[in-house]
């Protein structure tokens, strides 16, 4: 699996950008990727975006920067080298999406899967085995169960804002292998122990 976070400047695929991508092989934890690039000219640029990930206009704009399509060419190079190459994140099909229109931009075949794996999924599942119950949102009447609060019930601090997408990645990847393996990953996060096995 490939645990991946992708920063974008909006949500919609088709008319924002990609701006970074980080990924995390799970069969090998050294095995990463990072990449900052310049939005694709004529995207669009949402304030509550540039909220989230914390970089300027100038940043994001930058000609200096690699272009989008240079990036994931570099990414899906990067990917062909992984042997299993699902994708795995928190809301992971926003990610997956952004990838297609980025290679569908530049006319490069992508070879991604439609199948992904959350881990909003694998927590909310994980919680509902131990009798607990996942987090509500009773306004808009679905589950609040966000990538900070599948990071506490793993007994890990919230990511760090602004979010960067390697340490999104990382997050996902530390997380996923709790829940599915009951063992710690990665050494960025192994002086948090897991809590399902405290006394």
């Amino acid at each position: 699996m490939i645990a991946i976070d992708i920063e974008a400047s909006g949500t919609n695929p088709n008319t924002h950008s990609i701006i970074s991508i980080g990924a995390v092989d799970l069969n090998d934890k050294d095995k990463r990727f990072y990449g900052e690039c310049r939005i694709w000219d004529g995207a669009h640029i949402s304030e509550e975006a540039t909220a989230i990930h914390g970089l300027t206009n100038e940043e994001i704009t930058d000609s200096k920067k690699q272009s989008e399509g240079e990036l994931v060419e570099k990414f899906m190079r990067w990917i062909e080298s992984c042997n299993d190459r699902t994708l795995l994140g928190q809301n992971v099909s926003f990610d997956r999406d952004f990838l297609k229109a980025a290679c569908a931009r530049i006319n490069l075949e992508c070879s991604l899967a439609h199948r992904t794996i959350d881990t909003h999924s694998l927590c909310y599942m994980h919680m509902v085995k131990r009798g607990l119950t996942p987090p509500f949102d009773e306004i808009k009447h679905h589950s609040a169960l966000n990538l900070d609060k599948v990071l506490i019930y793993c007994s890990i601090p919230e990511e760090p804002k602004p979010h960067n997408a390697l340490t999104g990645a990382l997050s996902h990847a530390e997380v996923a292998h709790r829940l599915l393996y009951d063992k710690k990953f990665l050494p960025e996060f192994d002086k948090f122990d897991i809590p399902w096995f405290q006394k």
